[in-house]
Parts: structure tokens; sequence; C-alpha cells
């Protein structure tokens, strides 16, 4: 069975590594906020271009955290897209503000936009533009708007560790901007756990207040804080993986490569990149109006395809009718009756794609 993603392979490839790191955390006798999460967050935040990263339990308390540290709560509004991970919407209404969801461009799948004046209120206090499966959103325009209404930007790049916009990795350009390093990530643990990283020392030092209950240096709350630590186990695994990342970020540009030159002209949608950004691959998604057969089709010879994502947010049990959406989301909907996830990672063998290309071609052969 050849899965959509396949961390346990990646444990294999970097095992001695890994079982070492995890050794040496067993016997520090140190496992909380200690010297690997440290180490973890200067080597991050150098890898990403940043001041600071502050190391915290999940990519969704990533986003929570950073709406608090900005003030961001109780009916204040945030506009993201519908078309993301639920994690995007849920850590808004957990910081008590309210989602505003807009658009997104056919072509990138990423936040549209010409859709951001119809959901500007008085009341719009952020923006989230969602790097989606692996290539940034149009920053330049987001940046823009944000600056002349007095908005923040908090990055979300749980899908986009490594990747570019207009050189410059993602991550740098958001007052905060937030990863999770979901086992599936680029970037993954052996668990959960996320990061914040900013320029910003004053909303960094919040941070990491706020992942410990508030506390100052005296374990003295002086704000309404959280559990949200990063643990040294995972620390540790990160850096390992971190060295890898670059190389892992290659492999599944060559493997986005082979797909795109085996399935050239069969009637897909293929992944289209934006020519300001460097894609970087977490996810291979491809369009197709049959989609629901082929993704049986490939089932039933040995291949995972994922859905990423088949129910946008707004229509989805727990927020249907709840939530405000700045205008019809047509291409949100849209797509996500058409949009199919090809396996990709690092370890995935040639001999597989070219498998998984063959078996897409008999698909089409013998509709």
């Amino acid at each position: 069975m050849i899965l959509c993603g396949n961390p346990g392979v990646q444990y294999q490839a970097y095992r001695e590594e890994i079982d070492l790191a995890i050794k040496r955390v067993l016997e520090s006798g140190w496992y909380i906020l200690g010297d690997e999460l440290g180490n973890f967050e200067l080597e991050f935040s150098d890898y990403i271009g940043t001041q600071h990263a502050v190391g915290v339990a999940s990519g969704t308390d990533a986003l929570y955290l950073s709406l608090i540290a900005c003030g961001i709560g109780s009916g204040d509004e945030v506009i993201t897209v519908s078309h993301t991970a639920v994690a995007t919407v849920a850590a808004i209404e957990l910081a008590g503000a309210v989602p505003v969801l807009v658009d997104i461009e056919p072509n990138f799948y990423t936040l549209n936009p010409v859709c951001l004046e119809s959901a500007l209120s008085d009341k719009t206090k952020a923006i989230i533009p969602v790097h989606l499966y692996g290539q940034s959103a149009s920053l330049g325009d987001i940046l823009e708007f944000a600056e002349k209404h007095q908005l923040y930007v908090i990055e979300d790049c749980a899908q986009a560790h490594g990747a570019k916009y207009q050189k410059q990795k993602l991550g740098t350009y958001g007052d905060l901007a937030c990863f999770s390093f979901y086992p599936t990530k680029n970037l993954g643990a052996m668990g959960d756990a996320g990061a914040v990283v900013t320029n910003n020392s004053e909303l960094a030092e919040t941070i990491g207040s706020l992942r410990e209950y508030g506390w100052d240096e005296k374990r003295i709350s002086v704000a309404k804080g959280n559990n949200s630590r990063l643990d040294e186990l995972q620390a540790a695994i990160l850096r390992v993986k971190l060295r890898h990342l670059e190389e892992g970020n290659t492999a599944r540009k060559n493997i986005a490569r082979d797909y795109n030159c085996g399935l050239e002209g069969l009637g897909f949608g293929l992944p289209r990149v934006n020519k300001s950004n460097d894609h970087v691959y977490h996810l291979y998604v491809i369009r197709c109006r049959e989609r629901d057969k082929l993704r049986r089709y490939l089932r039933d010879r040995g291949v995972v395809a994922g859905i990423h994502y088949p129910i946008p947010i707004h229509l989805q049990p727990a927020y249907l009718g709840r939530l405000r959406c700045a205008g019809k989301l047509t291409e949100t909907e849209k797509a996500a009756e058409e949009i199919l996830s090809l396996p990709i990672y690092p370890e995935l063998g040639r001999s597989d794609v070219e498998l998984i290309i063959q078996t897409v071609k008999e698909f089409i052969n013998n509709s």
C-alpha cells in the first residue's frame, strides 16, 4: 500500500540520529523547557530568517497564542479562508474573535486579495493568509492591504516549511508566523508540536509567557495564559529533522516534477506555481471532475490518495450557518469537489511514483 504521507519511513531514514537524540533527552533528566528546545528555537529562527522562534504545543496553539499576543479577542474580526485545515478557524474562535471568510484564487487555492475589501469592517484586526500545499499566498497584495488598514498579518505556514516568496522564506513577512510540526509536515515531529516566529521582541516575549500560564520570571501569572509547551523530546527530534529539511524539500520538488511530466496532457488540473513563489510541495494536488471515481480506482490498486479538504469549513456541521462569509465562496466550493492529493513525501521511491502515474493513466484509458 502506498500511503498519501508516511512519517514512519522518515523515522527509518534517520533512525540512528533520532534514537540518539531521544536517548540524550531521556538521560538528561530535563524534559520541559530545557536546552533542546532552546537550541531548536535558535536553529529554527536562523533557518527561517527571523530574530525569534517560540516553541508551543501545536500549530493550532501557535495561531491562538499569536492572536492573543496581538490583543485580539471578543468581538474582533479576523479575515481568512474556508479552504484550509479547521485549525485556522478554530484558533480564531478559541481567541474569542470572529472568523470572516473570503474566497480563494482558483489557480493557487490561497486567499484571493481581491476579496479583502468586501470582508473589511471597523472590527477587523488581522488577516491570516494560509500558505497552502507548500506555496505562498499572494503576500504582496495582502501586506499592502494590511498596511493601508493597520491590520496584523499572521502567516499560517503549517504547510510551507522552507517555502519562499520573492526569494525570502515564508514566516518573515507577517507580524507573526505560525508553524505546525504535525508528523506528516515537511518538518514533522513524532507527536504534536508547533512554533511561532517573529522579528518583534515584545510579541515573542509575550508568547513565551502565554505558553506557560502567563508567568513572569518569578512564576507569577501576569497575563491569562495556558499550558502550551513544546517538550524536549519533540524539540530534539525536530533538531535532527531540521538538518534534513532542505534535502527533503528538494526530493518533494523532484517528485512533483515527475508527476508533472507523467500526468501532462491527461486532462487534469495540475499544480500551478505562482511566479513569485518557491513551492515545497507539502501536498501534490490535482483537479479531476471524476475525483471520487479516480480515488476509488487508486485505492483498489494500493494507492491511497487524500482530499485536502473535502468540505469547506463554512459548510461543515460545527460551523454551518454561523460563520460570516464575505461574498460567495464559489472557487472554494468548486475546488472541494475536484481536488485530489497524490502521495508525496521525500522517501517515496521513483518506482512508486511511476506506478502511481501508470495507474492514473490506466484510469483515463478505462474511463
